[in-house]
Protein backbone atom coordinates (compact mmCIF):
# COMPACT_ATOMS: atom_id res chain seq x y z
CA UNK A 1 0.00 0.00 0.00
CA UNK A 2 1.62 3.06 -1.21
CA UNK A 3 1.39 6.59 0.61
CA UNK A 4 0.57 8.52 -2.65
CA UNK A 5 -2.26 5.97 -3.26
CA UNK A 6 -3.25 6.69 0.13
CA UNK A 7 -3.33 10.23 -0.44
CA UNK A 8 -5.49 9.87 -3.60
CA UNK A 9 -7.97 7.87 -1.19
CA UNK A 10 -8.18 10.52 0.94
CA UNK A 11 -8.54 13.47 -1.43
CA UNK A 12 -11.70 11.02 -3.45
CA UNK A 13 -13.35 10.87 0.31
CA UNK A 14 -13.06 15.05 1.26
CA UNK A 15 -14.37 15.65 -2.22
CA UNK A 16 -16.87 12.56 -2.61
CA UNK A 17 -16.50 13.03 -6.90
CA UNK A 18 -13.38 11.48 -8.54
CA UNK A 19 -13.76 14.29 -11.87
CA UNK A 20 -13.02 17.25 -8.98
CA UNK A 21 -10.24 14.79 -6.67
CA UNK A 22 -8.61 14.15 -10.06
CA UNK A 23 -8.21 17.41 -10.95
CA UNK A 24 -6.65 18.54 -7.72
CA UNK A 25 -4.30 15.67 -7.63
CA UNK A 26 -3.45 16.59 -11.38
CA UNK A 27 -4.48 12.63 -12.51
CA UNK A 28 -6.84 11.43 -15.07
CA UNK A 29 -9.77 10.01 -13.84
CA UNK A 30 -9.20 6.65 -15.12
CA UNK A 31 -5.89 6.51 -13.65
CA UNK A 32 -7.67 7.79 -9.90
CA UNK A 33 -10.30 5.34 -10.66
CA UNK A 34 -8.06 2.08 -11.65
CA UNK A 35 -5.91 3.28 -8.40
CA UNK A 36 -8.32 2.93 -5.92
CA UNK A 37 -9.77 0.11 -7.51
CA UNK A 38 -6.43 -1.78 -6.96
CA UNK A 39 -6.56 -0.61 -3.60
CA UNK A 40 -9.62 -2.22 -2.68
CA UNK A 41 -8.43 -5.48 -4.29
CA UNK A 42 -5.22 -5.16 -2.47
CA UNK A 43 -7.38 -4.81 1.40
CA UNK A 44 -10.00 -7.44 -0.02
CA UNK A 45 -12.85 -5.15 1.11
CA UNK A 46 -15.40 -2.22 -0.63
CA UNK A 47 -13.85 1.11 0.21
CA UNK A 48 -17.04 3.32 -1.67
CA UNK A 49 -20.59 3.39 -2.58
CA UNK A 50 -20.47 4.67 -6.27
CA UNK A 51 -23.33 6.50 -7.49
CA UNK A 52 -23.46 7.99 -11.00
CA UNK A 53 -23.06 11.68 -9.23
CA UNK A 54 -21.31 10.95 -6.32
CA UNK A 55 -19.00 8.51 -4.37
CA UNK A 56 -18.93 7.67 -0.51
CA UNK A 57 -17.05 5.94 1.47
CA UNK A 58 -18.33 2.30 3.08
CA UNK A 59 -17.83 1.65 7.12
CA UNK A 60 -14.57 -0.03 5.70
CA UNK A 61 -13.34 3.04 3.77
CA UNK A 62 -14.19 5.31 6.94
CA UNK A 63 -12.05 3.21 9.01
CA UNK A 64 -8.90 3.10 6.46
CA UNK A 65 -9.58 6.96 6.26
CA UNK A 66 -8.78 7.16 10.22
CA UNK A 67 -5.83 5.27 8.98
CA UNK A 68 -4.83 6.67 6.02
CA UNK A 69 -4.89 10.44 8.06
CA UNK A 70 -2.82 9.02 10.96
CA UNK A 71 -0.22 7.32 8.47
CA UNK A 72 -0.24 10.38 5.79
CA UNK A 73 0.25 12.94 9.04
CA UNK A 74 3.32 10.68 10.28
CA UNK A 75 4.58 10.98 7.56
CA UNK A 76 4.86 14.82 6.88
CA UNK A 77 5.95 15.44 10.24
CA UNK A 78 8.61 12.65 9.63
CA UNK A 79 9.92 14.40 6.75
CA UNK A 80 9.65 17.58 8.26
CA UNK A 81 11.77 16.24 11.06
CA UNK A 82 14.72 15.13 8.76
CA UNK A 83 15.00 18.14 6.52
CA UNK A 84 15.75 21.02 8.37
CA UNK A 85 18.80 22.82 8.76
CA UNK A 86 21.10 22.07 11.84
CA UNK A 87 21.64 26.08 12.40
CA UNK A 88 17.93 26.36 12.96
CA UNK A 89 15.99 24.33 15.76
CA UNK A 90 12.66 23.28 13.63
CA UNK A 91 10.22 20.92 13.36
CA UNK A 92 6.49 19.66 15.19
CA UNK A 93 5.85 18.89 18.73
CA UNK A 94 2.24 17.10 19.31
CA UNK A 95 1.09 17.14 22.48
CA UNK A 96 -2.17 15.77 23.77
CA UNK A 97 -4.08 17.50 26.70
CA UNK A 98 -6.31 17.03 29.08
CA UNK A 99 -8.65 19.65 30.43
CA UNK A 100 -6.83 21.07 33.28
CA UNK A 101 -5.48 24.19 34.73
CA UNK A 102 -1.87 23.34 34.10
CA UNK A 103 -2.50 24.22 30.14
CA UNK A 104 -1.90 28.29 31.03
CA UNK A 105 0.88 27.06 32.70
CA UNK A 106 2.23 24.95 29.66
CA UNK A 107 1.22 27.58 27.04
CA UNK A 108 3.59 29.34 28.63
CA UNK A 109 6.26 27.47 28.32
CA UNK A 110 5.10 26.75 24.48
CA UNK A 111 5.08 30.44 23.84
CA UNK A 112 8.76 30.74 25.81
CA UNK A 113 10.07 28.17 23.79
CA UNK A 114 9.10 29.74 20.62
CA UNK A 115 10.47 33.03 21.12
CA UNK A 116 14.03 31.06 20.94
CA UNK A 117 12.88 28.72 18.35
CA UNK A 118 10.45 30.23 16.06
CA UNK A 119 10.38 27.56 13.57
CA UNK A 120 9.25 24.97 15.56
CA UNK A 121 5.39 24.55 15.46
CA UNK A 122 3.13 22.57 18.06
CA UNK A 123 -0.17 20.52 17.65
CA UNK A 124 -2.19 20.19 20.50
CA UNK A 125 -5.07 17.27 20.76
CA UNK A 126 -7.85 17.78 23.78
CA UNK A 127 -8.74 14.56 25.13
CA UNK A 128 -8.69 12.40 28.15
CA UNK A 129 -6.08 10.77 29.67
CA UNK A 130 -6.67 7.51 28.03
CA UNK A 131 -6.89 8.46 24.69
CA UNK A 132 -3.72 10.66 25.08
CA UNK A 133 -1.91 7.87 26.08
CA UNK A 134 -3.03 5.50 23.11
CA UNK A 135 -2.21 8.17 20.43
CA UNK A 136 1.36 8.00 22.13
CA UNK A 137 1.51 4.47 21.95
CA UNK A 138 1.05 4.62 18.24
CA UNK A 139 3.24 7.77 18.10
CA UNK A 140 0.70 9.95 17.16
CA UNK A 141 1.16 12.20 20.30
CA UNK A 142 4.67 13.20 21.64
CA UNK A 143 3.80 14.31 24.63
CA UNK A 144 1.05 14.35 27.08
CA UNK A 145 -0.22 16.20 30.14
CA UNK A 146 -2.44 14.22 32.05
CA UNK A 147 -4.95 14.57 34.68
CA UNK A 148 -4.11 11.96 37.63
CA UNK A 149 -5.11 9.39 39.20
CA UNK A 150 -3.27 7.81 36.08
CA UNK A 151 -0.87 4.72 35.46
CA UNK A 152 2.16 6.50 34.14
CA UNK A 153 4.45 3.39 34.76
CA UNK A 154 5.69 2.96 31.21
CA UNK A 155 6.83 6.80 30.61
CA UNK A 156 9.32 9.45 31.76
CA UNK A 157 7.44 12.69 33.34
CA UNK A 158 7.73 15.90 35.02
CA UNK A 159 4.94 16.64 37.77
CA UNK A 160 3.16 19.78 37.23
CA UNK A 161 3.11 22.43 39.96
CA UNK A 162 -0.19 23.20 40.26
CA UNK A 163 -3.01 21.10 41.71
CA UNK A 164 -6.51 20.68 40.08
CA UNK A 165 -9.58 21.27 42.74
CA UNK A 166 -13.23 19.60 42.01
CA UNK A 167 -16.21 20.98 42.85
CA UNK A 168 -19.77 21.08 40.79
CA UNK A 169 -20.34 23.26 37.98
CA UNK A 170 -24.35 24.04 38.50
CA UNK A 171 -26.76 26.62 37.36
CA UNK A 172 -27.44 29.89 39.12
CA UNK A 173 -30.65 29.70 39.83
CA UNK A 174 -30.25 26.70 41.39
CA UNK A 175 -30.01 25.90 45.35
CA UNK A 176 -26.71 23.98 45.13
CA UNK A 177 -25.11 27.57 43.29
CA UNK A 178 -26.06 29.12 47.07
CA UNK A 179 -23.57 27.60 48.90
CA UNK A 180 -19.66 27.83 49.90
CA UNK A 181 -19.04 24.37 48.76
CA UNK A 182 -20.58 20.97 48.40
CA UNK A 183 -20.49 18.29 50.69
CA UNK A 184 -21.71 14.84 49.87
CA UNK A 185 -25.13 14.42 50.95
CA UNK A 186 -26.03 18.24 49.12
CA UNK A 187 -25.92 15.64 45.75
CA UNK A 188 -28.43 13.58 47.17
CA UNK A 189 -31.35 13.09 44.61
CA UNK A 190 -29.80 15.08 42.16
CA UNK A 191 -28.64 13.82 38.37
CA UNK A 192 -25.00 14.13 38.33
CA UNK A 193 -22.86 14.53 35.04
CA UNK A 194 -19.65 11.98 36.03
CA UNK A 195 -16.52 12.18 34.16
CA UNK A 196 -16.03 8.79 32.16
CA UNK A 197 -12.85 7.51 33.06
CA UNK A 198 -12.58 4.51 35.45
CA UNK A 199 -10.19 5.59 37.57
CA UNK A 200 -11.26 9.01 38.14
CA UNK A 201 -14.75 7.65 39.32
CA UNK A 202 -13.04 5.73 41.71
CA UNK A 203 -11.33 8.65 43.75
CA UNK A 204 -15.17 10.23 42.97
CA UNK A 205 -16.65 7.47 44.89
CA UNK A 206 -13.87 7.15 47.76
CA UNK A 207 -14.95 11.28 48.65
CA UNK A 208 -18.44 10.32 48.51
CA UNK A 209 -18.14 7.03 50.52
CA UNK A 210 -21.49 5.23 51.70
CA UNK A 211 -23.39 8.28 49.97
CA UNK A 212 -21.71 6.74 46.37
CA UNK A 213 -24.24 4.01 46.01
CA UNK A 214 -27.53 6.72 46.19
CA UNK A 215 -26.32 8.85 43.63
CA UNK A 216 -27.79 9.39 40.53
CA UNK A 217 -25.63 9.53 37.28
CA UNK A 218 -27.68 10.67 34.55
CA UNK A 219 -24.68 10.93 32.26
CA UNK A 220 -21.25 10.44 31.59
CA UNK A 221 -18.84 13.07 29.56
CA UNK A 222 -14.71 13.61 28.29
CA UNK A 223 -15.03 16.94 27.97
CA UNK A 224 -16.04 19.87 30.83
CA UNK A 225 -17.83 22.12 27.97
CA UNK A 226 -20.25 19.60 27.12
CA UNK A 227 -20.83 18.72 30.67
CA UNK A 228 -21.26 22.76 30.65
CA UNK A 229 -23.38 22.96 28.03
CA UNK A 230 -25.75 19.83 29.61
CA UNK A 231 -25.81 21.58 32.95
CA UNK A 232 -27.19 25.10 31.33
CA UNK A 233 -29.82 22.89 29.80
CA UNK A 234 -31.10 21.59 33.14
CA UNK A 235 -30.09 17.94 32.90
CA UNK A 236 -27.83 18.17 35.73
CA UNK A 237 -25.13 19.09 37.62
CA UNK A 238 -21.23 18.18 36.28
CA UNK A 239 -18.72 16.76 38.72
CA UNK A 240 -15.36 18.71 37.37
CA UNK A 241 -12.38 20.60 37.92
CA UNK A 242 -12.29 24.20 38.38
CA UNK A 243 -10.74 25.54 35.65
CA UNK A 244 -10.79 29.22 36.05
CA UNK A 245 -13.10 29.51 33.15
CA UNK A 246 -16.49 31.37 32.72
CA UNK A 247 -18.15 28.89 30.03
CA UNK A 248 -21.61 30.63 30.68
CA UNK A 249 -22.58 33.51 32.69
CA UNK A 250 -25.45 31.39 34.53
CA UNK A 251 -23.15 28.67 35.27
CA UNK A 252 -21.30 28.65 38.38
CA UNK A 253 -18.44 26.52 40.45
CA UNK A 254 -18.78 25.19 43.90
CA UNK A 255 -15.49 23.54 45.20
CA UNK A 256 -16.53 20.10 47.03
CA UNK A 257 -15.54 19.49 51.01
CA UNK A 258 -13.53 17.54 52.45
CA UNK A 259 -11.32 19.21 49.48
CA UNK A 260 -10.94 16.75 47.06
CA UNK A 261 -7.42 17.92 44.92
CA UNK A 262 -5.65 15.92 41.87
CA UNK A 263 -2.18 16.65 40.01
CA UNK A 264 -1.40 16.87 36.67
CA UNK A 265 1.96 15.16 35.08
CA UNK A 266 3.48 15.53 31.41
CA UNK A 267 4.70 12.36 30.25
CA UNK A 268 6.78 10.66 27.34
CA UNK A 269 7.70 7.24 26.49
CA UNK A 270 10.86 5.89 27.82
CA UNK A 271 13.80 5.19 25.16
CA UNK A 272 12.23 6.43 23.00
CA UNK A 273 13.70 8.40 20.25
CA UNK A 274 12.74 12.01 19.72
CA UNK A 275 13.39 14.65 17.32
CA UNK A 276 15.72 17.29 18.35
CA UNK A 277 12.89 19.93 18.73
CA UNK A 278 11.12 17.10 21.30
CA UNK A 279 14.45 16.56 22.99
CA UNK A 280 15.04 20.44 23.24
CA UNK A 281 11.59 21.31 24.17
CA UNK A 282 11.41 18.86 26.97
CA UNK A 283 14.51 19.64 28.64
CA UNK A 284 13.64 23.07 28.34
CA UNK A 285 10.68 22.36 30.47
CA UNK A 286 12.92 20.34 33.56
CA UNK A 287 15.18 23.31 33.94
CA UNK A 288 12.16 25.68 34.72
CA UNK A 289 11.01 23.37 37.49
Amino acid sequence: MELRVLKYFLMVAREENITKAAALLHVTQPTLSRQLMQLEEELGVKLFHRSRHSIILTEDGMLLKRRAQELVSLSDKTIQELSHKDYMLSGEISIGCGETKSMSFLSNHIRDFRQLHPLVQFNIHSAIADDIKERIERGILDIGLLTEPVNIGKYEFVRMPQKERWGILTRRDSALAEKDSICPEDLMGIPLLMVRRELVKNELASWFGDYYEQIQIASAYNLIINAAAMVKSGVGVALCFDLGINYYDDLRFVPLTPVLETGSVLVWKKNQAMSKAITQFIQFLRNSF
